[in-house]
């Protein structure tokens, strides 16, 4: 096993406004990928290479929370550049850009639906 994560999911209640913010905070597209019984967009990965992936999901019985596990994405060579972002997409800073040694910096934020999310790089 490469990574213990394969694929993440994130509850959303407005999927315009999450994918808004997503694609905001990180500078990526997001697409979306609707399906019968929900509304769905996913982030960038490498399919071709098992990359980790992931989306945003807005049903039923998908409710957001900051009091669930801490899912980081990746903050790109320097965090300071999507944490920059974060407040101007509507989200709030919690935890700034925090020095964890030799694992590099993380941060932590609530997006625009009430999640609590992190960002992590090597500088």
């Amino acid at each position: 096993m490469k990574n213990a994560i394969s694929w993440f999911e994130i509850a959303v209640t407005d999927i315009e406004r999450a994918s808004k913010f997503y694609g905001s905070v990180l500078n990526v597209e997001i697409q979306r990928m609707d399906m019968e019984t929900m509304k769905y967009a996913m982030f960038p990965y490498d399919n071709d290479n098992n990359g980790v992936g992931g989306g945003l999901v807005e049903m039923e019985g998908f409710k957001p929370s900051a009091e669930g596990p801490t899912l980081y994405l990746n903050g790109g060579d320097d965090l300071s550049d999507p944490l920059s972002r974060v407040e101007a997409a509507g989200g709030k800073i919690i935890m700034p850009k925090t020095d964890i040694g030799e694992n590099g910096f993380m941060a932590q934020f609530i997006d625009t639906e009430g999640n609590r999310m992190a960002l992590h790089s090597s500088k």
